[in-house]
């Protein structure tokens, strides 16, 4: 049979394949979630979470240590605490758990990159990622706490700040706030396109988020909408953030490659509790092989456009790019 083109000949074999191969990954991409709670000598496990643990300060090298031998060296931490207000002060206490798990990680691995997430969630008696007026969330009130907790983990050890909370305004107002405290090279990373998703369920648990009354739709996005991303993207930008991040990333791959095609600087996706869950869930009744769904929906995030991944599986991916099953 005459054909002069074959696209078979550059699959013919392991060497050949990864020469040819379009979408590259490296450890250097991945950010490990990492949960810090009040207390002493404990590691946790998170139910939901099967594999992932809640780690008091005193533990923080056990999973830092792993991280890096892994070949991750970078972490996003979200803070517990055993005491929580309507205010959420906590979020920007000087002697916040982040804030000492910060002091901890830097002083006993200065080479860890420390990326925090910014919200209120976790701190409000109430739930929410803001101030209330009533049963809703105070937009404009919320703003300066927020500004507040990130000068607060910068002057604590942060490399990067993570603003999650989706208040509008918000990333001009942590912009402001470091650069008037002279933190003008501290990089935000924004939680730009965040949608309100059943996805986030077991990171509720994890975390002990869950609102106490009603639900997060009136500040995160709908996941009808594509075209918002886009809008919520150019904000972000042009209140300054560096990084901008889609949240969740299996069900938005296309969101990822929108967004990714419209801006010029980097482009995170974060592949949340439940993506992570449903696999361990599935690979726990041996429906599927882990390894390599872990393998293969990694691939597809970084195919759709993302430059770096925030993943529970990261030391995992990391493992599979050195053996040379992926990237």
């Amino acid at each position: 049979m005459d054909m002069t083109q074959r696209p078979r000949r550059l699959r013919n074999g392991a060497a050949l394949r990864g020469m040819a191969r379009e979408t590259r990954m490296s450890p250097a991409s991945l950010i490990y979630p990492v949960f810090i709670r009040e207390g002493e000598n404990t590691v946790e496990e998170i139910g939901a979470m099967p594999g992932q643990y809640r780690y008091t300060v005193d533990r923080l090298p056990t999973i830092i240590e792993s991280l890096l031998k892994s070949g991750v060296d970078k972490v996003m931490l979200f803070g517990i605490p055993d005491k929580k207000d309507e205010m959420g002060s906590g979020a920007y206490s000087d002697d916040g758990i982040v804030q000492k798990a910060l002091s901890k990680i830097k002083k006993e691995f200065p080479f860890m990159y420390c990326i925090t997430d910014v919200c209120l969630c976790e701190y409000t008696s109430h739930g929410h990622c803001g101030v209330l007026c009533g049963h809703s969330v105070d937009n404009d009130r919320t703003l300066p706490l927020l500004a507040r907790t990130a000068l607060s983990h910068v002057q604590a050890g942060a490399d990067m700040v993570a603003p999650s909370d989706m208040m509008d305004g918000r990333v001009g107002a942590i912009r402001e706030m470091l650069d008037k405290n002279d933190h003008i090279d501290v990089p935000i990373m924004s939680y730009s396109v965040k949608y309100s998703s059943a996805f986030y369920g077991p990171f509720r648990e994890a975390a002990g988020s869950a609102p106490a009354f009603g639900d997060r739709r009136g500040y995160q996005m709908d996941y009808h909408n594509k075209r918002e991303a886009l809008k919520e993207a150019a904000l972000d930008l042009d209140e300054g953030a560096d990084i901008l991040m889609v949240k969740p990333a299996l069900s938005y791959l296309d969101v990822i490659q929108t967004v990714k095609s419209s801006v010029n600087v980097p482009v995170a996706a974060y592949s949340v509790s439940g993506e992570y869950s449903m696999i361990k869930a599935a690979a726990r009744m041996g429906y599927i092989d882990e390894a390599s769904i872990v393998c293969e929906t990694a691939a597809s995030i970084f195919r759709a456009g993302t430059d770096m991944l925030i993943t529970y599986y990261a030391a995992e991916i990391a493992g599979f790019i050195k053996e040379g099953r992926i990237g």
